[in-house]
């Protein structure tokens, strides 16, 4: 017998491709912005402008949709709870993290079943909203240095107690890099599973829902 569960909600498949997009466009500009490889032949073409603006307007989108992810982390179900992310302080966690990462080496042939994130999964997620955390503030931190005493630099000005400019820029950039081997990876994980598990893995990003066999379970 199939149950039919709706495992993420709306404003977890929101934030999601809010995310997802936000990082696709931040990267291409902010490669741009470090490395203009577009040339233009008249000042008129504002080309570094619209880039800059385009940056930061969805520098702005990418940090309220991540703050409201991890609002969402107290108000949402039970697959989208902080407590998710925090697999390894059980013992059933820590059986179940071992035995997809044996999966995923192709070291194991077995897997747990699990409806929403297995434990693997949220132990990358948690690095990647740390990761998502370090781009906002060290991003704001920089953008505060175009207005000395203003408001990103009030907020955001004690970062440079603990890093110079010229390393922090590059602390973004490589952080750029590894948000992109993560979205190589997540996507193959995530096809991975749907063929493994049969589920509507890929589909229940889009509508929410997924496709449980009680007996699996």
């Amino acid at each position: 017998m199939i149950r039919i569960l709706y495992v993420w909600e709306l404003p977890v498949r929101l934030t999601h491709w809010i995310n997802a997009v936000s990082v696709v466009v931040l990267s291409v500009t902010g490669i741009y912005i470090g490395h203009p490889f577009v040339g233009a032949h008249t000042t008129s073409a504002y080309i570094m402008g619209w880039m800059r603006f385009i940056h930061f307007v969805f520098a702005y989108l990418f940090a309220f949709s991540v703050l409201a992810r991890m609002i969402w982390f107290f108000l949402g179900n039970e697959w989208s709870s902080w407590r998710m992310f925090m697999p390894l302080v059980t013992r059933k966690g820590q059986k179940n993290g071992l035995e997809f990462f044996r999966y995923y080496t192709f070291t194991g042939s077995r897997i747990p079943y699990e409806i929403g994130h297995n434990a693997l999964a949220t132990l990358a997620y948690a690095g990647v909203f740390t990761l998502f955390v370090v781009q906002i503030i060290s991003g704001f931190a920089l953008y505060g240095q175009y207005a000395p005493g203003g408001l990103y630099d009030s907020l955001f000005g004690w970062v440079w107690l603990l890093i110079d400019s010229q390393s922090l820029r590059l602390v973004h950039h490589l952080v750029m890099w590894l948000l992109a081997g993560f979205v190589i990876n997540h996507i193959y994980s995530a096809w991975l599973m749907d063929m493994k598990e049969m589920n509507g893995t890929m589909s229940s990003i889009f509508g929410g829902y997924k496709y449980i066999d009680r007996g699996e379970l």
